[in-house]
């Protein structure tokens, strides 16, 4: 039996003006910049008057907890990546043009770490425990119109340990002031789906709730233009008339047909843009605003897995945390972008927010990258995974929280599917935990009834939840790990359709998902190193060495095996076992078991080994190449097939030092690609390689110098740890310096730290819109290196 669900849905962006009439609301402000920041719960801090405080200015996003320090003893634990914790308070002062008087102003913010208060003018608007979910309050009826107004937010992440990452602290994401009418759209009220996609054409269906706050009745439709990928007109149409009734919310709606639309797709961000106008019935504008959207068709199919635009596709995705390595919990978009192209180099066309709320930017750059977003909401329900974690709090405000996710993240056509928990530990009491997946699929499928919903189930099979009815509440079955019995469920009931939402990073993980057509995909833990969940591992582990890549987006052999299985173009890499494989795919994955893992790194990238005598080194090719050529020292030492398994292709080589080399051939003979190795020598120099000629001022706009500690021939020396100081002059600073090192506490704000694996990241910032950026690095023993960025506004 074939079963589908069916997809086809839109983003929404910044409100704007449609065309010519007096609009009376919709205008959006950043409110990121001119706040004062202070540790610690100040007595009075949200009150008018400033209290006595060591008060610093600072601009947001911002992240109080990434400065520091690391200490073994913090309360936070390894899980919190031995960060601090505590109260903290922000305070914006400012005032409203005289033209703001008579509108309604609410203040939005898009992330509190943790438990986050509002006040405004001394008076409490809003409370939000959960530090992932975006909030909107209204705060009018408590401005000043005659002179200054504060606003004041508490954020308190003093009750540890709460997280089982690095959650940081304070406002980190972005906050805007919204100034509207009486007649404005609610959170999240917008919502653009394409309902029915033809090959010449897509229905585009509006939808916009609206609360009437004015004390009279008003009649009005909805009026939208839209806009091509092109910049050009796309076509135009309107609804019909409805009642606003006073003091209510209603729901206008208009549908109109798209021409020849171009798909959103895989790799492909193509998005339209929706102006809608709230015109009266009398032609006055009452309100305003304007989407993106992509139109395209996803379904998941029982018997062959994820489709797009009608092509059958396997999902290779890999779950991420939020955090932005040396930036935190506030992580500027170019990032993100950086983070996500690499992943996407390697084959990944899929993403997991794990396992809570990302920020919307995230999401708008998966929209324009064409990455696919599985989008989580819950690590947690009612039963802890730590003691002061969201479980506190479930029972209260999940809905709440889930209702204003749905309606916030509905609208991006990077979204396929969402997910209502990772591996809940209520599904042991299935009466309780069938009644929070009802509750919360009632919720989504409500705000959103063109995605499934899906979960991530943990250990089914000891809780019974393909057996109790539990897993097939929901749309697609998810489960983590243990791919074997995810394909077996299916087998028993082979309308389930059915997702891998975590899994390992073995070989015969993806075995089993590549060759059962029903899968359709995974979820890779994890696809780039992160901060916290360090406890196993223990002091000084302050990250999670298991990416695909390093917290600088240094690719690991590791990643380049998965490219070899994913990608799209020619790959070959060289690297030397050093460590056994572990196959931990049919392990338990339960929370507070350790995973057995290799003790050493498994595979390096180098022809460097501590060994220089005569001894042989196994090699091994990862490649997606039909053949493959070894070279040493220009000497072939044969040639080998691609195994059918996808196995690394072995050589057992005789060391001798010099040149490594593998070359990849296609079908006919023709090289396509090839990787080299080289001896290093001792450390004499620096190497700097910018990756921008030119750096825009801006929170989310950083510039990348890669540094590498090398020989006198330029070779990476992978065994250098010298101590590397960096220097920003002219029209820049430093905005943060790692290595990838999971044990390294060096704060990232330092300009002093060692290079690991012969490797460093020097991250800038622009500090003008024009003039020259000058970085330099200098090291003990090396001869230091310059390069020049140039800002530009």
């Amino acid at each position: 039996m074939l079963r589908r669900f069916e997809t086809a849905v839109s983003g929404l962006v910044l409100a704007a003006l449609l065309s010519a009439g007096a609009a009376v609301a919709g205008e959006t402000r950043s409110f990121d910049a001119g706040w004062q920041f202070a540790k610690g719960d100040i007595e009075g801090a949200e009150q008018v008057a400033t209290p006595s405080a060591d008060w610093q200015a600072i601009d947001l996003p911002h992240d109080w907890a990434i400065a520091g320090p690391f200490d073994q003893t913090a309360p936070a634990t390894g899980s919190g990546g031995w960060l601090p914790t505590g109260v903290a308070w922000y305070r914006k002062s400012f005032t409203l043009p005289p033209a703001d008087m008579g509108k309604r102003v609410f203040i939005e913010l898009d992330g509190v770490m943790d438990r986050g208060g509002v006040w405004i003018n001394g008076m409490h608007v809003g409370h939000r425990p959960n530090g992932y979910s975006s909030v909107r309050y209204e705060i009018t009826d408590h401005l000043k119109w005659d002179g200054d107004n504060v606003v004041s937010v508490r954020a308190d992440t003093s009750a540890q340990p709460a997280s089982r990452w690095y959650a940081g602290g304070g406002i980190y994401r972005h906050v805007r002031l919204i100034v509207t009418g009486d007649i404005h759209v609610e959170t999240g009220g917008t919502f653009v789906s394409t309902p029915k996609i033809e090959a010449a054409s897509a229905t585009v269906k509006v939808e916009s709730t609206l609360q009437n706050r004015s004390a009279a009745d008003r009649t009005a439709h909805l009026e939208v233009r839209l806009t091509g990928p092109d910049g050009k007109p796309a076509g135009t149409f309107q609804g019909g008339d409805l009642v606003l009734p006073a003091g209510r919310s209603a729901k206008l709606s208009a549908q109109g047909v798209l021409a020849d639309p171009k798909r959103w797709d895989i790799g492909q961000g193509h998005l339209y843009r929706a102006d809608i106008q709230v015109v009266a019935d009398t032609g006055e504008v009452l309100e305003t605003d304007t989407a993106t959207f992509g139109v395209r068709q996803v379904e998941f199919r029982a018997d062959s897995g994820f489709w797009i635009n009608g092509r059958n596709v396997k999902l290779k995705g890999t779950a991420i945390h939020a955090d932005g390595g040396a930036f935190g919990m506030a992580v500027p978009l170019s990032f993100y972008e950086r983070r996500l192209r690499g992943l996407q180099a390697l084959g990944v066309n899929a993403i997991r927010t794990a396992h809570h709320p990302f920020s919307p930017e995230f999401l708008d750059l998966c929209d324009r990258l064409g990455i696919v977003v599985m989008d989580e909401a819950f690590d947690m329900w009612t039963v802890a995974k730590n003691p002061y974690d969201y479980h506190l709090f479930f029972t209260d405000w999940s809905s709440i929280d889930a209702r204003d996710f749905v309606k916030r993240d509905r609208n991006h056509p990077s979204v396929a599917i969402w997910s209502i928990g990772n591996e809940i530990h209520d599904t042991p009491y299935p009466v309780v935990a069938k009644s929070i997946v009802t509750r919360l699929k009632t919720i989504f499928n409500a705000e959103d009834p063109t995605r499934p919903v899906t979960m991530a189930l943990f250990r089914p099979n000891t809780t019974g939840d393909y057996k109790n009815g539990l897993a097939d509440l929901l749309d697609v079955v998810g489960q983590n790990y243990r791919e074997n019995e995810l394909t077996q469920a299916h087998k028993d009931k082979p309308t389930r359709m059915i997702i891998g939402t975590e899994n390992g990073k073995n070989r015969g993980n993806w075995l089993a998902v590549r060759d059962y057509a029903p899968y359709a995909g995974m979820f890779l833990w994890t696809g780039a190193d992160y901060l916290g969940e360090a406890d196993r591992a223990g002091w000084p582990f302050i990250s999670n060495p298991s990416g695909l890549v390093d917290r600088t987006d240094v690719v690991k052999p590791i990643g380049w095996e998965r490219a070899s299985w994913w990608s799209d173009t020619p790959v070959v890499k060289i690297g030397r076992r050093v460590t056994e494989v572990i196959d931990t795919s049919e392990l338990p994955t339960m929370v507070g078991v350790a995973m057995p893992q290799p003790k050493g790194p498994g595979v390096l990238n180098d022809w460097t080994p501590e060994n220089g005598a005569a001894h042989v080194e196994k090699v091994e090719i990862v490649a997606n190449t039909p053949m493959v050529e070894l070279f040493l020292n220009g000497k072939s030492l044969g040639k080998k097939p691609r195994n059918a398994d996808d196995s690394a292709i072995g050589f057992d080589v005789p060391y001798a030092p010099g040149v490594i080399r593998v070359v990849g051939y296609d079908s006919a003979g023709k090289v396509v690609a090839q990787d080299e190795l080289k001896t290093a020598g001792a450390p004499v120099g620096v190497r700097l390689t910018a990756e921008q000629v030119s750096l825009a001022p801006g929170f989310d706009h950083i510039g990348y110098v890669r540094v590498e500690v090398v020989d006198a021939k330029g070779v990476r020396v992978p065994s250098a740890a010298t101590a590397l100081t960096v220097k920003v002059e002219g029209a820049g600073e430093l905005a943060a310096f790692d290595n990838g090192s999971p044990t390294d506490g060096t704060v990232f704000s330092l300009s002093t730290r060692k290079a690991w694996n012969g490797r460093a990241l020097v991250m800038v910032r622009a500090t003008a819109t024009n003039g020259k950026i000058k970085v330099t690095v200098s090291g003990d023993g090396v001869k230091p290196a310059a390069v020049m960025l140039e800002a530009k506004g």
